[in-house]
């Protein structure tokens, strides 16, 4: 009874935050980002703290409604920071309103439970920026978990 009213909690205090991180959007406009975003390939759980192992879908979604942006790296890191794959080999371009992804795979521990993407993108004309997130899942045993982690900007170019 006391696991599940701490757990009803926690899951209450995400959902305000979440809710009010919203409400403290403001629009602006930027001409490139490096955006960091948290991967868990793997996560812990059950009396023995098992690894139960995740796919990891980055998602890349351009918010601006008429200019597209170039992808310029898109990088995957494990839990020391040692660069494990690049995924683009030359820039790509993302129309407006357009989105893209790219997805680590279940069986693919070669992250670990620290594991990054570090996205780069760039205009030639002041955009919106993009929204930039990783969703993880796994289903097993009849047991379904998902969650989303959002990026965060590590830097910015500004008009």
């Amino acid at each position: 009874m006391k696991t599940t009213l701490l757990r009803l909690l926690a899951i209450l205090w995400v959902m305000f935050h979440a809710a009010s991180a919203q409400g403290e959007n403001i629009v602006h406009q930027a001409t490139g980002q490096t955006i960091y975003v948290p991967v868990y390939s793997h996560i812990y759980g059950g009396l023995r703290s098992r690894p139960l192992d995740l796919t990891a879908t980055l998602s890349i979604r351009n918010t601006d409604m008429t200019e597209p942006l170039n992808l310029t790296s898109v990088a995957y890191y494990d839990s020391d920071g040692k660069l494990v794959k690049t995924y683009l080999k030359k820039e790509q371009p993302l129309g407006p309103l357009a989105t893209t992804h790219f997805i680590v795979e279940e069986s693919d521990t070669s992250g670990g439970s620290g594991a990054k993407f570090v996205v780069q993108w760039k205009s030639t004309k002041p955009i919106t920026p993009p929204v930039v997130e990783c969703v993880m899942i796994t289903i097993q045993s009849g047991l379904g978990i998902s969650f989303v982690s959002a990026g965060r900007v590590l830097s910015e170019t500004r008009p």
